[in-house]
Parts: structure tokens; C-alpha cells; sequence
């Protein structure tokens, strides 16, 4: 199932800068919140994060996930997301963290990863989207 296409007012919420929170499942069932720097890549949310962090493994295990991206501006302006992580990669992904962190923090690189770290691009197909946009 594909949810209906983003709205331009959804987009402008999800590509504004705004935090994101996406909720994984653990192994046991209960659900993950983390905090995360969202994107849109046509029809998919994506999400950047590191090899070995626990929202990585959940969704290797089990692609579903649910995603909430309040506007900085109002609270009342929210878009609910759920759906399937369709894709995992590592190409692009420090191009990726680099434009998220212009994005979110205005610096031009991403300089938070490890010695080290292998960075990962999380893609998802938007099974149900709602949305508050006032």
C-alpha cells in the first residue's frame, strides 16, 4: 500500500529544518523513539543516521516505522507518517549528512561523525499520512 502523495504544505514541513521523531521496534516489540533530521526524495522520507545505531538494526529487522515532523513555527502544523523502510545505503550518505547539517545547523559539513563511522541513507515509502496544517 502507498499512501497519498505530500502535500506542498507536508513537504514544506518535512524539508523545513524541523526535528522529526520516528519510532522503530525493538526485537521484544516495544516500541523506539528517536529523534531524527528528515528529507524527501520524491515520494520517500529519508532519514541519515550511523552503522551500529540501534534505530539501524530495528529497521533491518523490521521495516516499519512511524514518523511524526512538527514546524518549529506552530506545533499545530504536523505531519504523521508511517510506513516501510524500502532502502538502506551507504551511497550518497556523507553527501546526505553534509546537506542535513546546511539544513539544520547552517554549517556546511556534517562534523559530528566518529573516526570511522560509515554513514547510511534510510528510505521510506509512506504507507498513511496525516497531517494538522494550521
Amino acid at each position: 500500500m502507498t499512501a497519498r502523495p505530500l502535500t506542498d504544505d507536508e513537504r514544506a514541513i518535512i524539508t523545513g529544518g524541523n526535528l522529526g521523531h520516528l519510532a522503530t521496534l525493538r526485537a521484544d516489540g516495544s516500541p523506539h523513539v528517536t529523534p531524527v533530521w528528515v528529507d524527501v526524495e520524491g515520494d520517500l522520507i529519508t532519514f541519515n543516521t550511523a552503522e551500529g545505531r540501534d534505530k539501524l538494526r530495528h529497521v533491518r529487522r523490521d521495516p516499519r516505522v512511524a514518523l511524526s515532523v512538527a514546524g518549529r513555527e506552530s506545533d499545530f502544523r504536523t505531519v504523521w507518517i508511517s510506513g516501510r523502510v524500502v532502502e538502506v545505503t551507504t551511497e550518497g550518505a556523507w553527501d546526505h549528512a553534509h546537506a542535513l547539517a546546511r539544513r539544520y545547523l547552517g554549517q556546511e559539513r556534517y562534523t559530528f561523525g566518529a573516526p570511522g563511522e560509515v554513514r547510511v541513507i534510510v528510505r521510506i515509502r509512506p504507507e498513511a499520512v496525516h497531517s494538522i496544517l494550521m
